[in-house]
């Protein structure tokens, strides 16, 4: 069996004077093992970004997953071999890369790898993405963007951090290079509208339920002009960003210990009814609720196959 890259020492359990890991989570079966470990992020950027997720995969066959669409913008850096990607016709996906970002998708991505695989996931909120990343979400809707094109296209964004995370020397020195590379990009990137940032919570709070005129009559904006700020910052339309929130509700309650009626869930989540509940999962997971329940991995990565 091969053996996986050395799981980088920002995310390895905890040494004296290094703060300790949120949750680290290990699976072992026949085919090989996985672990994850999360950390916080620096205070100063809360609401940017969940945190850092280092993981790492050590599997005797290629790994293939089905990622669901998620309201959220994915940064992965990746230690280990070429992460295979495919999406849905006309999405931009780069067929192979190492490092990418993943922006707003109207419905799930495939991604495979060889067996063995090691990194970080910092995962982003879509304004979180529009101040770090310093571009318009508008442009990666849709689309997979290999970091090292997207830091040539943004000035600053750092080309090199996916080596200096790789050879931080020390439990506290990943979190370190991660924590002043958002500080950075915090200070010279761009400041979401407020209007914008209204609507997001709007939709964030409601999950989902809010509609684009109350949205609208909140900020004072016309329909129009909020739909284009917020693409432009968020990446997708109120509409279907509102879509994501209820999806992404759905499969929480999907998951939770004791199950719960479709039926029940549908109207818990917005929808109006059964029926329209199935169409979005078919169209945002690619598969049926109970497909997906039956098929999504153990460590909540999307649906096998």
């Amino acid at each position: 069996m091969a053996t996986a890259p050395t799981l980088p020492t920002a995310y390895a359990p905890a040494v004296p004077g290094v703060p300790p890991l949120l949750d680290v989570v290990r699976h072992e079966s026949a085919p090989g093992s996985w672990e994850m470990a999360r950390r916080t992020a620096h205070p100063a950027l809360v609401g940017l970004l969940s945190g850092y997720c280092g993981y790492r995969e050590d599997f005797t066959a290629p790994v293939r997953r089905r990622e669901v669409a998620a309201p959220g913008i994915v940064l992965i850096i990746s230690f280990g071999d070429p992460i295979r990607l495919a999406s849905r016709p006309g999405v931009d996906a780069p067929g192979e890369t190492v490092s990418f970002v993943a922006g707003l998708h109207n419905g799930p991505t495939l991604t495979e790898h060889a067996g063995v695989q090691a990194g970080v996931q910092v995962d982003l909120t879509p304004l979180g993405a529009y101040t770090l990343l310093g571009l318009p979400m508008s442009e990666i809707a849709d689309r997979i963007v290999p970091f090292e094109a997207l830091a040539g296209a943004a000035p600053g964004l750092g080309a090199d951090l996916p080596q200096r995370l790789a050879y931080a020397p020390g439990g506290a020195a990943g979190c370190a290079v991660l924590d002043a590379w958002g500080g950075r990009r915090l200070a010279a990137g761009p400041v979401p509208r407020p209007e914008v940032a209204r609507s997001w919570d709007l939709l964030a709070a409601s999950a989902g339920r809010v509609g684009v005129a109350e949205l609208a009559a909140e900020t004072g904006w016309s329909r129009r002009h909020l739909t284009a700020r917020f693409r432009e910052q968020v990446g997708l339309p109120p509409k279907s960003v509102g879509k994501l929130m209820r999806f992404r509700k759905a499969v929480r309650l999907l998951g939770a210990p004791g199950g719960t009626e479709l039926a029940v869930l549908a109207d818990a989540c917005g929808y109006y009814d059964q029926a329209h509940l199935n169409r979005d999962f078919r169209e945002l997971a690619g598969c049926s609720p109970t497909a997906y329940l039956a098929h999504v991995r153990p460590d909540g990565g999307g649906v096998a196959g």
